[in-house]
Order: structure tokens, then C-alpha cells, then sequence
């Protein structure tokens, strides 16, 4: 079945995307449930049973298989009533006609499916032979989930340690391959091997004759060196990545995972370029795996897909990136924030974004993960830690635990933004930002969800949100309608006019981000951070490189910014040289033993 869109809704918090499918599945649309908060799908599993008048019987926290159960039936129940919408959708009736005459509208002139319909229904129309073609062309969306590799904490049962495959992210993979959805589960955070291990477990992540995978793996990458390592390393267990999601290291939501200054631009021409490469590589690794452990040996060699996200914001970007890096998707996350229909964001917390401006939007330490995380200012959750340390109580509750990993304070595992952590961490050091700004983001993130379902709860409702740097230049709420037309270029609803091109802003973030590295680098200076330095230093100089040629021979794009652009890259150039010059003048004080 062909294609019907080049977006996919990549995964946004906990909350944010946990029901998005029920929502968008029908017009073919993938998204993404993320399966860290087995707590949250458990109490949305209840609000959608009660909502369609099927039976609810409580998953509770008393066996020791809990969570796993609890993600099973929350994607059982998602996909069972997101294949009864998808079913209603493609049996056309007489007043049906006219909302899928504006379904279709939403799609590129140049759609081959849009065609057909055009012409389908241009005069005389009849509905069971529309209907036929309708579930002929329309594949649904596939119901995709996340796991991010590293929010893997041992867990124990009466106070007896488990084994590791009760570990968080071991019990979520566990919770979806027992599920009955044929889709794809991404890995995102890097390589957790002892988890990528036990993938081998479960027969749906294996092809059958024909090549088909029933659960396929997804691996959210920030460039190909990472790709190949971790493909080489599933494919040694006869296990295959049917997709590597290249994502931005900055200009992008979330947690940001930052390279050594590897710009998008050139890893996504690297990509282009060894694609075949990759393909053939792997494949010869996986298929000796597979035929070592007698497995089932596809007839052929498995299909491959490579696609992108951070940072798109306009349909010139988009159509640029599908042509030019030959990509089979682009993620759009960030501004479908704005699209009530589609994402789970609280009211209030909306109208946050719609307001946000650059300065509004920062990348902030408040994750107890210890990495940087797109953070809006003054979101509900900010506001209630500040109160917490004005009051002299900083620290949360920690009901959840999933980012319970320092053993610093208890054997089982302690979040640095527990209150248990921040008090004791307070007492031996003494108050500082360092130690109060980390918030509950297992709280945080679903709140929108708790808020905006009207789940009766004692927990803190205050809510955390993370929109990339790209939600600055968009500035009202939009319907799913208006936001597909937005991406293919068939309406545009940015009203901002001096919005950078999305390699340029990436580009300015990286230097932002290198700028406070070199400050914090400076207090402890040594030789391993000068390597760091020139070694960064030099891709970035080659990623300015690459686009200086990349603007300098375009043709009918982006001619109105191309000036503007090159301009701004000569400017860069020379701010990256005058940080060099700063490393070049540090002096590395030799140690007198």
C-alpha cells in the first residue's frame, strides 16, 4: 500500500502524544506513544474504557510483572479502537463524502492518491466502490512507541531485587512485544546493550520469508557512525533496524542530546550518500546471525528507511529535505503542540506556547537525567519549584521513581529532584541553584494529561512541558487541517517573517551552546578539554563549509534568504574563529609531582 504522507509525529514527553494515535491513525498519519509512565497509560486506559462503554478492571501495582501488563493493555486497547475509527472513516457514506473531499485537500497537488479521488467523485459517485478504494488506498497510521534506552532503573518486589528484565525499559519492550500492534518501537538515548539484547526474545522483532517484520526496530540517531555501530550491533543477533530517525542535536524538543559540533546538514548528506553502503553491511551481518541460530532467511534484502526531525518549520524546508537527502519522512513535533486535535496539552499551558518568543524558550539543567532539556519559561512546573525553595521545602514527592538512579541516599535508588535528595544534598552543601533547579519531570510531563482528562488525583497537577526552539515563530492554535496544509505547502500559517532557516538556527545554537561549554570548560582547563574544543572546532568548521556550498549552488530555493544566509555563515565563521583563539591561549599548567 503506497505512502500517504511524508510526516510522521515523532513521540513529545510522557503525556503529550500518549493518545495521539486515536486521534490521527485514520488518516494515515504514524505517531508516537512514549511507554515511561506506565502509571499515566494505566489511568488513560481507564478514561477510554469508561468512554466507550467497555469494561475497565485496575492493572495494580501488587505483582511483579505490573508495568509491563499495564503497557500491553493500554496498546491493545489504543489499537482496537484506533482500528474501529480507521474502519468507520473508510465506509464512505453520502455525508461522509464531503469531510473526505477536504481530507483529500490537505494533500499535495502532485498526490497521486488526491487524483484518483478528484476523479472518483467528480460527478457521479458510488459508495461502495468508493469505499472499496478507499480501504484499498488508505493505510492507517501506525502506532509507533518510545523507549528511551537509558530510563532503565533495576526495580524490587517486597524489598527483593529483581531480575533485569523488570528493569523500567526492559518491562516497556516486554509490555509491547506481548501487544497485539504491528508497528515499530524507537529507541532513542543512545545504545543500552543489555536491552537490545533482550529484543532477542521476542519473535515479532524477526522477518518472516517474505521480509516482513511485525514489530520493527526504530533507532533515533544523531549521525552515521552511531547508526552503523548500533545497526552492526542488533544485526549480530539477527535482529534488523528498519529505520534510523536522524534527529538534530539542539533544534529539536525534549532532552538534548548534543554531537562534537556535527551539523544536520552534512550527517544527512553522509546518510544519503553510504546509505547503500549500510544497507549491504548490516544486512550481511544480520543475515549470518540469522542463519546461524536457524532462523527464518528473508528472500531477499530488508528494506530501509532514513528520516529526520528537528527543527522543520515551513513546507520549503520540508519538500527540500525529502528531495534532496532522499529521506522517506520528516518528524514534525514541536508545532503540532499548537493542534488541539492531535496532542495533549492543557489550556493554559497552551497559550504559553502560543505566546513563547526565543527568550521565552531555553535549553535548561532542570532534568534529574543530567541532560540538557528544551524547557518553556515560567511553565506551571517552574513556578511551583521556585515556591517550593521560597517556602524552604524544595524537592518533590517521588511516587514514580523512574529517574530514581542515584544510590547516594538509598540502596534502591534516589531522583535528584526528590525532596528526599535535595534536603540531604542541602544539609551537607548548604542551598544552592545547582541543587534546587532539578524538577519531577516523571510529574511534570503527564500532568497535561491528568489536567486536561479530569483525573482526580492528590499528586501535583503542575505541568513541564519541552517544545524545541522552533515553537518561537509559530503563534496560534491550529486544526490538523490547517497544519497538513502548512507542511505541504498548500497554506502558510507563520506569520513571522525572520525566521531562520532551520540549518542556520541549529547552526546559532551550537555556537550558544560551545560559548557556555568554554565558559565552564575554563574553570578546570586540561588536555582532554582542548581535544574536545579542536575536535568540535573542526566539524563545525567543515558543517559551515558544507553549507556554504550547499546556498552557494542552490537553485530555486531559498532564493529570497540565500544572501542573507551565506552572510551569516562568513559571520559565524569568524566568531568560531575567535573562540579558537581563546583555546589556543589557554595554557595547560603542567602537574608538579
Amino acid at each position: 500500500m503506497r505512502q500517504q504522507h511524508t510526516f510522521h509525529i515523532p513521540v513529545m514527553g510522557t503525556a503529550f502524544t500518549a493518545d495521539t494515535p486515536l486521534k490521527v491513525a485514520q488518516f494515515g498519519i504514524n505517531s508516537v506513544i512514549a511507554l515511561a509512565d506506565d502509571v499515566l497509560l494505566e489511568r488513560l486506559r481507564k478514561v477510554y474504557t469508561e468512554k466507550n462503554n467497555l469494561k475497565y478492571e485496575e492493572i495494580k501495582n501488587n505483582t511483579k510483572d505490573y508495568r509491563a501488563d499495564r503497557i500491553t493493555s493500554y496498546l491493545n486497547l489504543v489499537n482496537k479502537l484506533a482500528s474501529q475509527i480507521y474502519e468507520e472513516y473508510t465506509t464512505a457514506t453520502k455525508e461522509k463524502v464531503e469531510s473526505l473531499k477536504t481530507f483529500f485537500s490537505t494533500f499535495p497537488d502532485s498526490s497521486e492518491l488526491k487524483k484518483e479521488f478528484n476523479k472518483l467523485t467528480e460527478k457521479y459517485f458510488n459508495l461502495v466502490e468508493i469505499s472499496t478504494w478507499l480501504k484499498e488506498n488508505l493505510n492507517m497510521g501506525s502506532i509507533d512507541v518510545n523507549i528511551m534506552t537509558k530510563v532503565d532503573k533495576p526495580n524490587f518486589f517486597k524489598d527483593e531485587a529483581l531480575p533485569s528484565e523488570y528493569n523500567d525499559a526492559h518491562a516497556a519492550l516486554r509490555g509491547y512485544a506481548n501487544s497485539d500492534l504491528a508497528s515499530s518501537i524507537i529507541f532513542s538515548a543512545g545504545m543500552n546493550p543489555r536491552l537490545y539484547g533482550y529484543i532477542s526474545k521476542f519473535k515479532d522483532f524477526f522477518p518472516n520469508a517474505e521480509g516482513y517484520i511485525k514489530k520493527k526496530i526504530v533507532l533515533k540517531v544523531s549521525d552515521y557512525r552511531s547508526a552503523l555501530i548500533q545497526g552492526k550491533f542488533l544485526a549480530k543477533k539477527g535482529l534488523w533496524v528498519s529505520e534510523y530517525r536522524v534527529e538534530s542535536g539542539l533544534n529539536c524538543g525534549g532532552h538534548a542530546f548534543a554531537t562534537d559540533g556535527y551539523l544536520m546538514g552534512p550527517i544527512l548528506a553522509e546518510f544519503r550518500e553510504k546509505r547503500e553502503e549500510l544497507i549491504e553491511e548490516v544486512y550481511t551481518i544480520c543475515k549470518a546471525s540469522l542463519v546461524a541460530n536457524n532462523r527464518v532467511i528473508p528472500k531477499k534484502t530488508l528494506s530501509l528507511k532514513i528520516t529526520a526531525q528537528g527543527g522543520v518549520g515551513t513546507a520549503e524546508e520540508h519538500d527540500f529535505l525529502i528531495k534532496h537527502y532522499e529521506l522517506d519522512s520528516i518528524g514534525w513535533g514541536t508545532p503540532f503542540l499548537l493542534v488541539p486535535e492531535v496532542t495533549t496539552v492543557d489550556d493554559k499551558t497552551r497559550m504559553q506556547l502560543v505566546k513563547a518568543k526565543e527568550k521565552d524558550l531555553y535549553l535548561s539543567n532542570v532534568s534529574p537525567l543530567g541532560v540538557p532539556f528544551n524547557n518553556l519559561r515560567n511553565s506551571s512546573k517552574d513556578a511551583e519549584k521556585l515556591q517550593k525553595v521560597k517556602d524552604g521545602k524544595p524537592g518533590s514527592p517521588c511516587p514514580r521513581r523512574y529517574l530514581a538512579f542515584s544510590t547516594e541516599y538509598d540502596e534502591k535508588g534516589v531522583c535528584t529532584a526528590s525532596r528526599l535528595y535535595q534536603k540531604n544534598k542541602i544539609e551537607e552543601l548548604g542551598i544552592s541553584n545547582e541543587i534546587t533547579e532539578k524538577v519531577c519531570l516523571c510529574m511534570g510531563l503527564s500532568a497535561a494529561a491528568v489536567v486536561s482528562n479530569g483525573i482526580e488525583t492528590r499528586e501535583s497537577t503542575a505541568v513541564s512541558i519541552c517544545p524545541g526552539p522552533n515553537m518561537a515563530y509559530f503563534d496560534k492554535l491550529l486544526s490538523l487541517e490547517d497544519m497538513t496544509k502548512h507542511i505541504y505547502g498548500l497554506e502558510n500559517f507563520m506569520t513571522r517573517t525572520d525566521r531562520p532557516n532551520m540549518f542556520m538556527k541549529e547552526l546559532n545554537l551550537y555556537m550558544d551552546f560551545l560559548k557556555n561549554k568554554l565558559e565552564e570548560a575554563k574553570k578546570d582547563w586540561n588536555k582532554k578539554q582542548e581535544k574536545y574544543f579542536n575536535r568540535f572546532f573542526e566539524n563545525m568548521n567543515d558543517g559551515i563549509a558544507y553549507y556554504n556550498n550547499l546556498f552557494d549552488n542552490m537553485k530555486d530555493k531559498y532564493e529570497q534568504t540565500k544572501d542573507e544566509t551565506l552572510a551569516s555563515l562568513e559571520k559565524t565563521k569568524s566568531k568560531l574563529a575567535e573562540l579558537a583563539l581563546e583555546v589556543a591561549a589557554l595554557k595547560i599548567v603542567p602537574v608538579v609531582s
